[in-house]
């Protein structure tokens, strides 16, 4: 289908986007509804972004993607376990401007993770020093040195495109885009924007500069290989938000 064109099914409109909007990969588990409906105001009601897996990408790729190399500014240090000092993981960068509507922001929202003890460095939370979160620039345009021990890179380094899907939230729109294309359910990988399906309860992060809560940018399935995949908690969903203001950026995993 070409990029921009809509197309209707179920009384729903879609539209792939172009390759300007491209996006990339994460996997698929479990989202339930439960514990959502008391935070759905706090999140603007919109077409849901799903990311569809797309293949394999370069490592250094620019823009959204899983896996690889991430890109960052000059005199980037790779970010280690608060806990171990191990190095940690890189599962993701995404483009700011594809992630939130509106926005003309240069910006990745980069996430990384411990996974030299996987359980043991409190990886899931925001705030213990198990995982990292950064929001470069326009200069992210280098790969860092990539330590030699430890954990650091997932098996695979994955593209994906995005798809526009008018949905209620990313549980139909998932549905939906299943029961019109008769896609595979793991090539479902992820969301950008809009509002967050907790697996569990709500966990927005508050910002530690503003005390505000931070914007949502990406929810991340665990990989649509479960050898090449991000851990989760086998069938979790991994969280990323920044907060614009203050330059900040959180993750944290639930599963």
């Amino acid at each position: 289908m070409p990029a921009g064109e809509p197309w209707a099914g179920r009384g729903r409109t879609w539209r792939a986007l172009s390759a300007a909007e491209q996006c990339v990969d994460l996997g698929v588990g479990t989202i339930f509804r439960a514990h959502t409906d008391f935070v759905i105001d706090r999140y603007a009601a919109r077409v849901v972004k799903i990311m569809i897996y797309a293949g394999t990408a370069a490592p250094d790729a620019p823009g959204t993607r899983t896996g690889g190399i991430p890109l960052t500014p000059p005199g980037f240090e790779w970010p280690r376990c608060r806990r171990c000092a191990g190095a940690m993981q890189f599962l993701a960068q995404v483009s700011v401007a594809e992630a939130e509507a509106g926005s003309d922001s240069p910006g990745l929202l980069s996430v990384f993770m411990c996974q030299n003890d996987p359980g043991m460095c409190g990886d899931w939370d925001p705030t213990s020093g198990g995982n990292r979160a950064f929001v470069f620039g326009a200069d992210a345009a280098q790969t860092p040195t990539v330590p030699g021990e430890g954990v650091t890179l997932l098996g695979e380094s994955c593209a994906v495109r995005v798809e526009e899907v008018d949905a209620e939230d990313y549980v139909e729109a998932q549905e939906l885009w299943l029961q019109e294309t008769g896609g595979r359910e793991l090539d479902v990988v992820g969301q950008l924007g809009g509002r967050p399906m907790w697996v569990q309860s709500d966990e927005t992060p508050t910002c530690g500069g503003c005390a505000r809560p931070m914007t949502f940018v990406v929810q991340l399935q665990e990989g649509h290989d479960t050898q090449n995949a991000a851990n989760f908690g086998g069938g979790g969903c991994g969280y990323g938000f920044r907060c614009g203001p203050c330059g900040n950026a959180a993750f944290l995993w639930q599963g």
